[in-house]
């Protein structure tokens, strides 16, 4: 296994969860893309070299608080990305 930031996987799975939940002003690739881009900047990486690593790493953020940090910057990103159109309409 490549060396992965396991963070990835777990914002776009809780990013899933985030649109089933808010309403997204724009659901282009570009803006989708855009959202989970800002929030991975903000959130720690996790890089994992191992498939045991990174299932570790996707069992820490079975913790509500964690997931609640990522639900916080995926709503902080997404309230960004509503304001600042990247796209063309």
């Amino acid at each position: 296994m490549a060396i992965v930031n396991a963070m990835e996987t777990v914002v776009t799975q809780l990013f899933e969860e985030f649109r089933k939940n808010y309403e997204l002003k724009c659901v282009c690739l570009t803006c989708q893309q855009d959202i989970l881009a800002i929030a991975l900047n903000r959130l720690p990486p996790r890089y994992t070299s191992s498939e045991k690593g990174h299932l570790y790493v996707k069992g820490e953020f079975t913790d509500r608080q964690l997931q609640s940090d990522v639900m916080r910057e995926l709503m902080e990103a997404s309230t960004f990305v509503e304001h600042h159109l990247h796209h063309r309409e």
